[in-house]
């Protein structure tokens, strides 16, 4: 299992290749690239010179001894406007071709959520099969999978968290079912779970192997969207290695928990960094001691 991580803050901080660099020197497999700046039309990748610079970064990557697994489309995907809609589409295409020119099997595109989701449910069902159906001849041409992944909404009435679009085990199975593509799989944000009010546990269990492709990683509190790294705030992590082993969970390790480096200091974000990927090892390795344990005949075979 490979240990990965986003790129949001280090990018931001030190710029794309430095960012490279400290990831390597802290001991990550692999680098899950952001594309967010894309949204806005900001950066290179919105530039005539995009496919030079994906070509350095993965040069540099290999120089470093790391890889690109996972990526992030631009975010949000769609909001039911134009012009945004036709441009952020060609920008998310984009991302994708520079994920598959970096090396990444996966890129995260969100699903389409920008509508009350308690009175928009069945509309939004139907625009996220359009959505993701038209993405797959792309996926082909590229060679790289569109992982959807299940989100949430903020009710400002109530000021909390509500469910939204995947946010329930059920429904994120019967769209990956539905679309019933190699191309479309799951990336299950195990924070998001906790927010829409389901143990990450049991929506881990219900999803399975098969739906359940790639992660985000990331504690919570139950209230907030805090992507920090495990053991700081209040999900049970022994008990989500139990589950991710109890299924078989073949993908990444993949955090997204770059707020946990925001708030350190420029000079520790590398101390950081490296403290992240010592969480990820723990736990990799209690997700592959407890996997043994629970299927002690199979660990002998291989």
């Amino acid at each position: 299992m490979q240990l990965v991580t986003t790129t949001e803050e280090l990018a931001r901080a030190f710029g794309d290749e430095e960012c490279i660099r400290i990831l390597a020197r802290a001991g990550f497999d692999a680098i899950d690239w952001g594309f967010f700046d894309m949204v806005s039309g900001q950066g290179i990748f919105c530039q005539d010179g995009w496919k030079e610079h994906t070509l350095k970064l993965k040069a540099l990557a290999q120089e470093c001894g790391i890889g690109f697994s996972q990526a992030h489309a631009p975010f949000p995907s769609l909001l039911g406007e134009e012009p945004f809609d036709t441009i952020n589409t060609e920008r998310i295409l984009r991302s994708m071709q520079a994920a598959a020119l970096m090396g990444a099997k996966n890129i995260v595109v969100h699903p389409i959520h920008h509508l009350p989701y308690p009175t928009n449910k069945a509309f939004l069902w139907k625009k996220n099969l359009e959505f993701y159906r038209s993405l797959i001849p792309y996926c082909e041409e590229y060679g790289i999978r569109v992982c959807a992944e299940n989100m949430w909404q903020y009710d400002e009435k109530r000021h909390c968290i509500i469910e939204s679009v995947c946010s329930w085990p059920e429904e994120f199975c019967d769209l990956l079912d539905e679309l019933d593509s190699p191309w479309i799989t799951g990336c299950l944000d195990i924070g998001h779970t906790a927010l829409t009010g389901i143990d990450p546990v049991d929506f881990i269990r219900m999803m399975g192997k098969k739906r359940i492709q790639a992660l985000h990683v990331q504690d919570v509190d139950h209230l907030h969207d805090c992507h920090t790294i495990p053991f700081t705030e209040s999900l049970d992590w022994e008990a989500i290695a139990g589950a991710l082993a109890e299924i078989g969970y073949e993908g990444d390790f993949t955090f997204e928990a770059d707020e946990f480096l925001v708030k350190l200091p420029k000079p520790l974000k590398e101390d950081g960094s490296a403290l992240m990927a010592k969480v990820g090892r723990y736990l990799i390795g209690r997700i592959e001691a407890l996997s043994a344990a629970q299927n002690p005949k199979q660990q002998e075979k291989g």
